[in-house]
């Protein structure tokens, strides 16, 4: 598709939809690009952070935890609305996906069912986590979130917008089956879908840190 805005663009863009941005720390410096590539970008990825309280929500996914560093997105949409930026180039927040999802996005079809961990979806997808459960109860914003918005500034079709679940294998929805987490993503990967994601610290799974 394109090569990443630049921060400040991204900044612009996202203000100039409306939305209400905080700037968190050395945002626009904050990233993995040390660990691989950023871009070309393809599209934008929403994840839920399976967390409680806007301010923790924020220092988690801008500092990450044992095992998985931060960034773990670019954006924190937190329950007020506002986007906190926290980071910006490549950042853990997609793990190893399936690269026929990936050409299924590049080109704007439906996403076929994902079988393989092939592929980086960090270098290919902006990243924006909501803050919510996950758990069916939890409400989500009425209004339309950044990675929408962003979306929008960028020209891309829906189906850019990617929900954290078709792009990698052993992904589960909410509720079904152990408790959802923040994130499972490192260095490498991709992912799709709001309620549905990973598990938590110390709920099983495999975790991968780069």
């Amino acid at each position: 598709m394109a090569s990443p805005m630049s921060a400040s663009s991204f900044l612009k863009a996202l203000k100039a939809e409306g939305l209400t941005v905080v700037q968190v720390g050395d945002w626009r410096d904050h990233n993995r690009d040390h660990k691989g590539p950023w871009g070309p970008v393809h599209g934008v990825m929403i994840h839920h952070t399976a967390t409680r309280g806007s301010a923790r929500t924020v220092e988690i996914c801008r500092e990450g935890y044992e095992g998985l560093p931060g960034p773990l997105c670019h954006g924190v949409i937190t329950k007020d609305g506002r986007v906190h930026l926290v980071g910006y180039g490549r950042a853990n927040h997609a793990s190893p996906g399936d690269d026929d999802v990936l050409r299924a996005v590049i080109a704007e079809k439906g996403l076929p069912r994902d079988n393989e961990s092939n592929t980086d979806g960090n270098r290919h997808f902006y990243g924006f986590e909501c803050e919510n459960l996950g758990d069916g109860d939890d409400p989500w914003l009425s209004r339309a979130v950044g990675g929408d918005r962003a979306r929008g500034r960028r020209g891309l079709p829906p189906p850019r917008v990617e929900r954290a679940v078709r792009h990698r294998p052993s992904r589960m929805a909410a509720g079904q089956g152990g408790p959802a987490r923040i994130h499972d993503g490192v260095d490498a990967g991709a992912d799709p879908r709001p309620a549905e994601v990973r598990r938590a610290p110390g709920g099983g799974g495999a975790t991968m840190a780069g």
